[in-house]
């Protein structure tokens, strides 16, 4: 990248109602994905804590993959969750995910997200080595 951010766009309606990105890409080629959930075309998906962890996680790798990145790119992660008891389930779905990427990881434990049904909600962030090609993408490039 020369000189100029990426953004990418999910669609979601909370995107444009609170005027977030999806995911950024800086010239350096860190690349920070906002808070997903395993919202889908409006709708909660998985019931349990591991299903919920695995969507919402989907969706954070979707938004990478529209920026040429994968899951192997990615070098942190933080998830948070309504209880302590679903620890297990959601370092579970981590595990599958990124056992081999191995990334930096933060879980914490929060009082509660926009709706109620909603027990986790993760971050990631990822990186593109110097170099590395960028390729074209439907992202939108904002001059620095």
């Amino acid at each position: 990248m020369s000189g100029a951010l990426r953004r990418v766009a999910s669609g979601a309606p909370w995107e444009e109602q609170f005027g977030y990105s999806r995911a950024v890409e800086l010239p350096s080629g860190l690349v920070l994905v906002s808070g997903c959930t395993s919202v889908v075309d409006g709708q909660i998906t998985g019931g349990s804590p591991y299903e919920q962890a695995v969507n919402a996680f989907g969706v954070a790798i979707a938004a990478l993959g529209r920026l040429g990145l994968t899951a192997a790119d990615v070098v942190r992660t933080r998830m948070y969750l309504t209880h302590a008891r679903d620890v297990e389930e959601v370092g579970r779905a981590h595990k599958e995910l990124f056992d081999a990427v191995r990334p930096a990881a933060s879980m914490i434990i929060v009082s509660g997200f926009v709706d109620p049904g909603l027990v986790v909600e993760v971050e990631v962030e990822a990186y593109r080595a110097p170099g590395a090609p960028t390729p074209g993408t439907p992202a939108e490039e904002v001059p620095s």
